[in-house]
């Protein structure tokens, strides 16, 4: 009997088995239409516009955080925080027209208007990089899409996928859309020696349309900066400020001394403030180590952290400059108050050491005595100073600014009855524990400006460096949440039932 077989068949659509599944599917299309608008802006994303007397480049990026990246070549970078979305606007400048920088040198007067100009400017931009990057992301996902289906309708569902994902990506841009993020930017690259390109202490708080003047304050900056063949700018500090460096574990770090030289004279320094752990071992053969404080060009004041000893205060205290503040003691230096008290342990590792915790607590409660007194008589203090933020977290409501360290890292905090806390960093990148971990400890400090009238804190800035064998730097400017004179107006911390 012969054996019919039947062909299989060579056209018309896989069997059912063989077809992948819808999650697939969706996937595949996903994965295309990214590609695909990633591809169109590099290609065809960018718009070139002059703002002010720069021109610039502006394109969208893909990006996990949003934000905004002004390139500023070869001078660095600054970074703002303007918006949370899968897409970040990159500004490149490219050049400084020297036709329009020459008219606004040739004729100051137009320097007012500046800030309309660049606003409108900034808006054609920003209206064309719009378009242009619908453009780019349609037809980069319907190319690809294109060549992957080789069927034109699933093409054209690529490429509509783009179009609503870069919508939904420009909605969210907007909601979020923060306009103030010009006043607290990341520096890099040299820029990090200009602070002054976001103004000063007294202007960022009271400015009124903060956005385009300070935006308007940047390009202008930026064109100076541009025409300063030889050396950047220097600081130019607000008269109506106090300029506040604080520093603190240092840890035997011989590097953080120049760094801090440097820092002083930058920043026009009024006042240093060191919050201990300025040693490791607090032994006499080290004392050595604290002899440049003197020549820092600054009033040095200072309190003991666990890894300094009674042997290292003493030293400090015969030092000129050196302001050592103990037991809740106050000092007025620079026009400012101080008062602090040294950390209640000494030992390198007190892991071991019983009741540790405890002891913070008694001395941050003995401080926040002596502030109480100090107010009581008449003369409040502006800012005390410890060592752990345990203790510092006792004086809440008796003084508007503690200033702490020992972690190793950067905090602010408002605790609950108003006092502002500020932890520092380490500023000789932990010392030797440098190099125990896996990357080098930064080096971080701040500077702190207070007005000189009501002694409050209006911003800092917190400076952010390579620790061990690295060379970066970062800048970035921060302004308090409230501008209201805080803690240390009433007798002690109201009742959780006061208003």
């Amino acid at each position: 009997m012969a054996r019919v077989t039947t062909p299989r068949p060579t056209d018309g659509p896989p069997p059912l088995h063989d077809r992948p599944g819808p999650w697939t599917r969706a996937l595949g299309l996903l994965t295309v239409v990214l590609a695909g608008a990633w591809l169109g802006l590099l290609v065809v994303g960018d718009v070139r516009i002059p703002v002010g007397p720069m021109d610039t480049t502006m394109t969208l990026r893909p990006s996990l955080t949003g934000g905004t990246k002004i390139n500023v070549s070869p001078l660095g970078a600054l970074r703002l925080d303007s918006h949370v979305a899968p897409v970040r606007l990159d500004v490149n400048v490219d050049q400084l027209d020297p036709d329009r920088a020459q008219a606004l040198v040739d004729h100051p007067e137009r320097l007012s208007g500046l800030q309309d100009e660049v606003a409108h400017d900034v808006t054609h931009g920003t209206l064309d990089l719009a378009v242009r990057s619908c453009v780019a992301v349609v037809t980069g996902a319907t190319a690809l899409g294109l060549a992957v289906y080789r069927r034109p309708r699933r093409a054209l569902a690529a490429g509509g996928l783009a179009l609503a994902l870069l919508a939904a990506s420009g909605v969210t841009a907007y909601a979020t859309w923060n306009p103030k993020s010009v006043l607290e930017p990341r520096f890099s690259g040299l820029l990090t020696s200009a602070p002054s390109l976001v103004g000063n202490a007294r202007s960022i708080v009271t400015e009124f349309d903060v956005y385009q003047k300070e935006l308007a304050r940047l390009v202008t900056n930026v064109t100076k900066l541009y025409d300063a063949t030889s050396t950047l700018p220097v600081y130019a500090p607000d008269p109506s400020t106090i300029r506040v460096l604080h520093v603190s574990d240092i840890h035997l770090n011989p590097a953080s001394w120049k760094i801090i030289a440097s820092l002083v004279d930058q920043y026009d320094v009024d006042v240093i403030v060191d919050s201990g752990d300025t040693m490791d071992h607090g032994t006499a053969a080290e004392n050595g180590f604290l002899d440049p404080i003197e020549d820092l060009g600054a009033p040095y004041v200072w309190v003991r952290g666990n890894h300094d000893s009674e042997v290292t205060q003493r030293h400090l205290e015969g030092l000129r400059q050196v302001h050592v503040l103990d037991d809740g003691r106050a000092e007025t230096i620079a026009g400012l108050r101080f008062a602090g008290i040294g950390d209640p342990q000494f030992t390198p590792d007190r892991s071991g050491k019983p009741g540790a915790e405890a002891s913070q607590e008694l001395a941050g409660a003995r401080l926040a005595t002596a502030l109480r007194d100090q107010r009581t008589a008449g003369t409040p203090v502006d800012v005390a100073v410890v060592h752990e933020p345990s203790a510092a977290r006792e004086t809440d409501g008796e003084v508007p600014l503690v200033l702490s360290g020992h972690l190793h890292h950067q905090e602010m905090e408002i605790l609950k009855y108003g006092t502002r806390l500020r932890i520092e960093g380490s500023t000789g990148g932990s010392g030797l524990r440098a190099i125990e971990g896996e990357h080098p400890d930064p080096i971080e400090t701040s500077i702190l400006y207070l007005d000189r009238d009501t002694r409050r804190l209006q911003a800092w800035d917190e400076i952010r460096l390579g620790g061990l064998g690295l060379t970066t730097a970062e800048v970035s400017r921060h302004l308090p949440e409230e501008n209201t004179p805080g803690a240390g107006t009433s007798s002690g911390p109201p009742s959780p039932a006061s208003p």
